[in-house]
């Protein structure tokens, strides 16, 4: 009888929040300033908005669990979610009254270990 480790069952919802929190700290750590997580309008959700530089980034979480049998979670940008993503960034400008602003899109790829914790953490600036 062989004895296997038991595996944590966490929810996307909970990989996500994880992943997010994660992107949100080494963000902060590095002179980001986050203005909002989890923007929702009509148009989709932005994960984490943030000002640096005199400019506002917005950042898309990704994360995978497990050995990669999926690939990476940058590869998960599809070309549908870039859209999606910049369509719903220039609601947010518009509803904030920042027509001037210079902005940029990055990644940040998380993965993540079974018990939910960081195996690595990636930031791809203007990734698209």
């Amino acid at each position: 009888m062989s004895h296997r480790p038991e595996r944590a069952n966490y929810t996307r919802r909970q990989k996500g929040t994880a992943a997010e929190q994660a992107a949100s700290l080494y963000l902060s750590s590095r002179g980001y300033i986050i203005r909002e997580c989890n923007w929702r309008c009509r148009s989709g959700e932005l994960d984490i908005i943030a000002e640096y530089e005199e400019g506002i980034v917005f950042i898309e979480v990704r994360s995978r669990s497990g050995a990669g049998v999926h690939g990476t979670p940058e590869e998960s940008v599809d070309e549908r979610k870039i859209r999606q993503v910049r369509n719903t960034a220039q609601v947010y400008l518009h509803m904030q009254g920042l027509h001037e602003a210079v902005i940029s899109f990055d990644v940040i790829a998380v993965q993540l270990n079974r018990d939910l914790s960081i195996a690595s953490l990636r930031h791809i600036r203007e990734a698209f």
